[in-house]
């Protein structure tokens, strides 16, 4: 990408090409139903429209045997070609509002499909920037990788088939009031059946869920195996220990064949009885019918809608047993895309982020940097991440110590992330790492290998911090930035970022003087909580705990 490259204006959203914004103050759940349920209502107008599209596709192929019952009662049987006609219109038309509403039904499936896809993807990405690279101590890098690879769409996928269950479920009940109208036995057998072949499933569904999510959980284990390996070939290459990664990956990868044939059985089981069911149910009501007409119960025209009936309901069961089977494959999904959301932590571990009320979320000065100093780095990080949770996303930027850099040129890298490319000088400069691209034979359009694994670490650090000041948000969050660089360059990066974030507002963590100098405040922080706040000179003077952890113990 050229440097003359138009950069495009910076969203009004966080959800820059659908429109799949939330408010600001939503709750995201972080357990796996009322997950679902919260992508449900978020795209509630296009999941009822798809279930009314259903219904008008469903229910007039449910009616067409009624229609062709009467066309030959009314018209072959009696001999009566205006009503043969008249019925031809009526199943003509009945044909005609099914095929319109069926197209109509399958855009609105796609688009809820999409929807939940894309929002469910949204909502994991913000997850994961607000979190950074703390999340990889508790999610292996495999595992989210799969996540955003092959779970979303899963997910999605229970949204698609709820138009076509509306439909089903709308279309039994018709054919069932049809049916108790004709023959009371009939409509009993029809309204008793259909339920409990339906609640059989749940000797399927259950065991299939938990074999799915085994097979999913070794899935993510071999792509971490795979992520690990690739890393790290150069050095395996050279210890010779290329052999051992490939038996363990070897391992892995059998692993989720194993799995995978642990579910074919029960997919099998579940795939054959949406043949086996309905076909069951077919059965017995055309017999029950045929021996009605024999008897003389019902008319040649009925037993011939009947049969119509029972062949139509294969339809709304196999489309039953699909929603089980769509829905297990969300839940499984869901399960994955919920612990992005909750952080790493396993579902019903995760809390929203709530502050004791001796433990206030900490509060920053517009326009000023603020350093953030405790005894425990974490402690530091977590008060400072929470700063930018407050601001929500799209509004901050947390630039964790070392922030992952990609494949590519490093222009592309930068701008990418959202960086105007008039910034890139100033933001490089910022960072002091002008000397990293005058370094590389082309520049800024010199090629970057995965994670910056030919760089040092000093240099993929300020790298990352270039990346973050050239995007120029309005919260910039930094988690100890020159934790690897030496303390020359340190001071110059503190002095530069201090004159070029001057106006906005920037949180640092760092127990560094040289950070310190250059802070508007300072907040201390004790086991989480606020214990002291205010000019850096001021907390040496006053505050002992203050002076041992930036002093080092060296009064």
């Amino acid at each position: 990408m050229s440097s003359t490259s138009p950069h495009p204006e910076p969203p009004a959203t966080p959800w820059p090409r659908w429109d799949l914004g939330l408010p600001d103050d939503a709750q995201v759940p972080t357990q796996v139903d009322p997950f679902l349920l919260f992508l449900a209502r978020h795209q509630w107008r296009t999941l009822i429209g798809g279930g009314l599209l259903g219904v008008f596709w469903m229910v007039p192929v449910a009616l067409m045997p009624a229609v062709i019952g009467q066309a030959i009662d009314q018209g072959v049987v009696a001999r009566d070609a205006r009503a043969l006609l008249l019925w031809s219109g009526a199943a003509l038309g009945l044909g005609l509002v099914a095929a319109a509403a069926g197209n109509a039904r399958h855009l609105m499936a796609v688009s809820n499909w999409l929807t939940a896809t894309f929002r469910s993807g949204l909502l994991a990405d913000a997850a994961v920037r607000r979190s950074g690279t703390a999340l990889t101590s508790k999610v292996p890098v495999g595992e989210i990788v799969t996540v955003f690879s092959t779970d979303f769409g899963r997910l999605g996928g229970a949204f698609d088939v709820t138009a076509r269950l509306t439909g089903a479920i709308v279309s039994f009940v018709v054919v069932a009031v049809i049916l108790l109208n004709g023959s009371a036995p009939l409509g009993l057998v029809m309204l008793l059946g259909g339920p409990l072949l339906v609640a059989s499933l749940a000797f399927v569904v259950r065991p299939l869920e938990r074999r799915q999510e085994a097979q999913r959980a070794a899935l993510g284990a071999m792509t971490s195996a795979a992520a690990d390996t690739v890393a790290g070939l150069r050095v395996l290459r050279g210890i010779g220990g290329e052999s051992t990664f490939l038996d363990r990956y070897a391992a892995r990868s059998d692993e989720v064949r194993r799995a995978g044939v642990r579910i074919a059985s029960l997919q099998a089981t579940l795939d054959a009885a949406q043949i086996a069911l309905p076909g069951i149910f077919v059965l017995v009501i055309t017999g029950l019918a045929a021996r009605l007409a024999v008897l003389g119960g019902i008319s040649a025209g009925q037993l011939v809608a009947f049969y119509g009936y029972t062949a139509f309901l294969v339809m709304p069961l196999r489309t039953v047993v699909e929603y089980a089977e769509s829905l297990t494959r969300a839940r499984v999904a869901a399960r994955r895309v919920v612990r992005l959301l909750a952080g790493g932590e396993e579902e019903g571990e995760f809390t929203l982020p709530a502050q004791a009320p001796d433990r206030p979320a900490l509060v920053v000065q517009p326009g000023c940097l603020t350093v953030v100093v405790s005894a425990s780095p974490d402690d530091a990080a977590e008060a400072a991440r929470g700063v930018a949770h407050a601001a929500g996303p799209g509004e901050s930027l947390v630039n964790e110590p070392m922030a992952a850099l990609f494949s590519g040129s490093i222009r592309e890298e930068m701008v990418a992330a959202g960086a105007a490319p008039s910034a890139l000088a100033g933001a490089l400069d910022a960072a002091d790492a002008t000397d990293v691209i005058e370094a590389l034979d082309h520049g800024l359009d010199s090629a970057l290998f995965e994670r910056g694994r030919t760089l040092s670490g000093g240099q993929r650090q300020r790298l990352g911090l270039a990346r973050a000041l050239a995007r120029e948000p309005a919260l910039l969050v930094l988690i100890d930035p020159t934790s690897a660089v030496d303390a020359h360059t340190e001071a110059r990066i503190a002095q530069r970022v201090r004159t070029a974030r001057q106006g906005q507002t920037t949180v640092v963590t760092s127990v560094s003087p040289l950070w310190l100098h250059h802070a508007d405040e300072v907040v201390l922080i004790r086991e989480g909580a606020i214990v002291n706040r205010g000019p850096h000179t001021d907390l040496l003077a006053r505050d002992a705990d203050y002076r041992a952890i930036v002093l080092r113990g060296e009064e």
